[in-house]
């Protein structure tokens, strides 16, 4: 029995040594890459100091949606008394909810310009933890289970390199614990810009746009809300992030 106790309190030893030595190896590696590759501000792009990101000066004009806001779109409303935007009361959507971070003015124009074209994935991170605390009690409120990025089309892809909505989606799964399935909806069409085109071009411009994957009982294999609902009754509980001007 000793001996047996010894074992174990020898391999506890062992399996805690090798989780510092893994996070004493973890931060030496953030540490030169944050040397070779410094932090920038998400919202200037200047180089910062890890512990302000943003900047302060940043930090201070950036706009957070906050209420009075369209309860369909997440537009910030201009008066209390209305729940819906002039758009959203004129036409229905295909989506139940929309939820906003920023409000689209001043230097977050550039930065989410930035994110989408010039390959700051980094800025992510940050636009996930804003997210994560305005909406971390609406996500779970509604048990959303999956997030699903809006998919690029492959060419598209390839010539970018990323697809933005799914490098936010990874970081909001983080940020939330969620799990992120890029893999779900696929583009089967190249379509031109949404910010071109106008509310029923835009509409149009999607048709046809979008497969479901074959495997609706979903690689997670998450259980049913209720067992006899169909597989397609799944897909109300998950996620669908869009990406900036998809």
């Amino acid at each position: 029995m000793t001996g047996g106790r010894a074992g174990n309190v020898m391999q506890a030893d062992f399996a805690t040594g090798k989780e510092k030595t893994g996070r004493g190896l973890r931060w030496v590696a953030e540490t030169i890459v944050g040397l070779i590759y410094p932090p920038r501000c998400p919202i200037c792009d200047r180089v910062t100091a890890p512990e302000c990101v943003p900047c302060r000066k940043c930090a201070e004009t950036v706009q957070l949606a906050a209420e009075p806001v369209c309860k369909r779109c997440g537009k910030p409303l201009d008066g209390e008394r209305a729940e819906f935007c002039l758009d959203c009361g004129k036409r229905r959507h295909a989506y139940c909810q929309g939820k906003a971070v920023f409000v689209y003015q001043g230097n977050i124009r550039q930065s989410m310009y930035r994110f989408k074209y010039a390959n700051r994935c980094e800025y992510a991170a940050y636009y996930a933890r804003e997210a994560a605390a305005l909406y971390q009690d609406w996500v779970f409120k509604n048990q959303i289970e999956v997030i699903v990025p809006v998919p690029m089309y492959r060419w598209k892809k390839r010539r970018r390199g990323y697809n933005q909505a799914e490098t936010f989606a990874r970081a909001l799964g983080r940020e939330l614990g969620l799990p992120v399935d890029a893999g779900l909806v696929r583009r089967v069409r190249n379509t031109v810009p949404q910010k071109e085109l106008n509310g029923g071009q835009r509409a149009a411009n999607l048709k046809n746009a979008f497969q479901l994957a074959q495997y609706l009982s979903y690689k997670l294999q998450l259980p049913l809300r209720n067992q006899q609902n169909d597989q397609r009754n799944q897909l109300l509980y998950l996620g669908i992030l869009y990406g900036v001007y998809q």
